[in-house]
């Protein structure tokens, strides 16, 4: 199932992150992922703005491609392909 999130950006599954603090959003997109197969899109919407410098470390370190980042009043969505 494809649902769309910023324009033109599909993605495969989706993650409600709301309302948790660090370092839970990042976890629960690790545990997420797990799901996925290699190339698919995890969207995962948070609240926490720690999560910019997590999602940005954690698609470096692990080899996913953070394909955008979206920051606007309070909340924060990314798009991750898996490696």
């Amino acid at each position: 199932m494809t649902q769309q999130g910023a324009p033109g950006m599909a993605c495969d599954a989706e993650l409600d992150a709301v309302g948790l603090d660090c370092p839970m959003p990042l976890l629960k997109a690790k545990l997420e992922l797990n799901r996925l197969s290699s190339g698919q899109v995890l969207k995962v919407t948070a609240t926490d703005p720690g999560s910019q410098r997590d999602f940005r470390s954690f698609a470096k370190l692990a080899g996913h491609t953070l394909l955008n980042e979206e920051a606007q009043q309070g909340l924060y969505r990314y798009w991750l392909r898996k490696a």
